[in-house]
């Protein structure tokens, strides 16, 4: 359906609220750092505030594929509005908090909250606009997540700054209100066919939130909180695995299972969930240490180091909408391979930059993999929510979401340990990146600042490096494990703006035939 029939018109109003719910769950993924020392200067608790993080990323995370099946079983509308009623309440929680341990349970709440966001937009968005014209709306949501997730530190900087650290909370409110009047309004579902299903599988749910709390606890708080082969560490990560073992036992004998075997089983998904985890793998080393890097190495401010890493937020939706042109002739897979390989390359290039360099070397290495990856990420995305049916949709797509967070918790574990240790080496000592760079802010108070910037650039070489290896691990699950031909599911445009159209049953294939693709009978 054209934008501008009638049926266009009816989904802008929903589109807008997609675009609003994920800004909303991009911004408070990042938008409290820059106030954390106003935070901790009114509520204390300086030791544990880096849970403000981390309490917000695990309840998001371990909620991705809870909310992904519940959106299959009930539908997109009750879980979203859910979701965003529950991720009100943690805002408004959160800005009435007396002390740094209520504030650290509000944000559980608001991520509680923020997984239904997340995945049921993007469920949505496939819901909403039928395969051609999918690649416009991801690329929306790209650029929403990557403006937001940019703009968040300097915004909660300037709450910080000049009003109260609560309004980064309470600004969330009226747009949460506009965002969710716009949803109960103008999202219509309509009604299907009665499925019979099996009990919801709650006691799985729980089991797999439980499991991925305890795995992903140890995962950020070890080599930070604790040591790696510590009492905490050794406990959490045999506590998880024991969790993940009743887990499988629970999914094995649910009738509708939370995380089904199929996501596993079926080639195209299980690939994408792999090169996907490689994706939020590689992401750490952009994401995390370059503004460091910037800053420490290249001396620059922090609005400027922030703009070194904005430049990819310029190119990735570009590069994302504009990759259904390469795949409707390529193929889902093909064209992920080209972006994947390119963004390999830009990778295992950082290294060679010249020490210290100026800031356009950097940035433009980031503008180049932005449009690399924009190649990779949505056509994996919008292939595999085209192989499924609408009562999959939610669960392969939480099920790829998922896998993307849980590489980038990885990532950070494992990148982190790298930088360290190479910054141990090179000093002589003990060292971590936050405390050189924490130093390298008043070079005064240091005797060789020069020879801790070397160390901090070698540091980031090699974390750039590891990423790379990352991208090749994602090139090489596509190339021996994704099919070349994703089997597509044939779909009818949505009507009246309604998501979610009378779906065909007939599967074809997504194949570089003649630069066009293969229309499904419908």
């Amino acid at each position: 359906m054209r934008s501008g029939t009638d049926g266009g018109r009816r989904r802008g109003p929903v589109v807008a609220a997609l675009m609003l719910a994920m800004a909303l769950a991009a911004l408070d993924s990042t938008i409290v750092s820059t106030a954390i020392p106003q935070i901790v200067g009114d509520l204390g608790g300086f030791s544990v505030f880096s849970w403000l993080f981390s309490g917000y990323l695990l309840a998001v995370t371990v909620t991705l594929p809870i909310y992904g099946k519940l959106s299959d079983t009930f539908g997109r509308k009750p879980v979203l509005i859910a979701g965003s009623i529950l991720f009100l309440i943690g805002s408004a929680l959160c800005a009435v908090a007396w002390n740094m341990g209520a504030l650290i349970a509000f944000r559980v709440v608001q991520g509680l909250g923020g997984g239904a966001l997340q995945g049921t937009v993007q469920t949505l968005a496939a819901d909403l606009y039928p395969l051609k014209e999918r690649p416009k709306i991801q690329a929306k949501l790209s650029t929403v997540w990557a403006a937001s997730s940019i703009a968040g530190p300097a915004l909660g900087g300037l709450i910080a700054a000049y009003a109260d650290w609560r309004w980064i909370f309470l600004i969330n409110l009226p747009i949460g209100a506009v965002a969710l009047w716009l949803i109960v309004r103008h999202l219509h579902e309509p009604e299907r066919e009665a499925v019979t299903r099996g009990r919801t599988d709650w006691a799985g749910a729980l089991a797999v939130f439980a499991c991925g709390g305890v795995l992903l606890t140890a995962l950020v708080q070890g080599g930070v909180a604790w040591g790696w082969l510590s009492a905490p560490s050794l406990a959490l990560f045999a506590g998880g695995l024991l969790l993940a073992a009743a887990v499988v036992v629970i999914e094995r004998r649910a009738a509708e299972p939370i995380i089904p075997g199929w996501v596993w089983r079926r080639r195209t998904i299980a690939a994408v969930n792999l090169a996907l985890g490689a994706l939020g793998l590689l992401m750490v080393a952009p994401t995390i240490f370059l503004p460091t890097y910037a800053q420490s190495v290249l001396g620059l401010a922090p609005i400027a180091a922030g703009f070194v890493l904005s430049v990819m937020t310029l190119s990735w939706p570009v590069s994302a909408a504009l990759s259904q042109h390469v795949y409707r002739r390529l193929g889902f897979r093909d064209t992920a391979l080209i972006g994947i390989g390119g963004a390999a390359l830009f990778l295992f290039a950082f290294p060679f930059l010249p020490y210290p360099g100026q800031a356009w070397q950097p940035a433009l290495i980031m503008l180049l993999l932005g449009a690399a990856l924009g190649l990779f990420q949505l056509p994996l995305i919008v292939g595999v929510q085209s192989t499924v049916g609408w009562s999959e949709r939610g669960t392969a797509t939480a099920s790829i979401l998922f896998c993307r967070q849980i590489g980038q918790t990885l990532g950070a574990a494992l990148f982190g340990a790298i930088a360290n240790g190479v910054l141990t080496s090179r000093l002589g000592g003990a060292g971590s990146l936050d405390s050189v760079a924490h130093a390298l802010e008043d070079p005064a108070s240091i005797a060789d600042p020069e020879r801790l910037r070397r160390a901090v650039d070698s540091a980031v070489d090699t974390v750039y490096v590891g990423a790379g290896c990352a991208a090749v691990l994602a090139l090489l699950v596509l190339v021996f494990i994704a099919p070349r031909r994703f089997p597509v599911i044939g779909a009818k445009a949505p009507e009246n703006g309604e998501v979610g159209a009378l779906e065909g049953a007939e599967n074809t294939e997504l194949a570089p035939r003649q630069g066009h693709l293969n229309r499904p009978a419908e």
